[in-house]
């Protein structure tokens, strides 16, 4: 069975918890990825801010002040703490939700699934990002020609 480490993502770029709304906005793009672990002074992940949380912010920038719905005002009471925020820490999404190298593919895949998230930091016993899995990364799994399949079925 194919661990986390097997597909992950080795050495991914966090940002840490003060970061600005600008410096998140210019790595992303420097880096081409969707999303980075934020991490605290001992660099443990504390959260992850993707391109999703940042756009809160802008979407939600020019709201006009007006009495919310109930359910309205529940759904978007998050996001409306969010549009204020500054920094990773503000805008993160947190607790971060990670996995351990050594989890097994079809656990990423079904946190992954459990939490309708689109990656998970995986990290060492401490807490500090040791890479980032993707669900394309759990799909790579699939990957594979039928040959291949068998012989892992057969192994197993």
């Amino acid at each position: 069975m194919k661990t986390v480490k097997d597909v992950m993502s080795a050495l991914p770029v966090s940002v840490s918890k003060t970061a600005s709304f600008r410096e998140i906005v210019a790595r992303l793009r420097e880096c081409r990825v969707s999303a980075f672990p934020v991490v605290d002074a001992d660099g443990t992940v504390i959260g992850v801010v993707s391109e999703a949380d940042l756009l809160v912010k802008e979407a939600m920038a020019d709201e006009p002040n007006v009495v919310w719905g109930l359910l309205a005002g529940i759904v978007h009471h998050a996001a409306r703490g969010k549009a204020g925020g500054v920094t990773a820490a503000d805008l993160m999404t947190s607790p971060a939700v990670t996995i351990g190298p050594d989890e097994t593919v079809e656990h990423a895949a079904r946190l992954m699934y459990d939490r309708k998230i689109k990656r998970l930091p995986v990290v060492d016993p401490a807490g500090r990002p040791i890479g980032i899995i993707s669900r394309t990364d759990v799909l790579a799994v699939f990957d594979r020609t039928d040959a291949e399949i068998r012989a892992g079925t057969r192994s197993s």
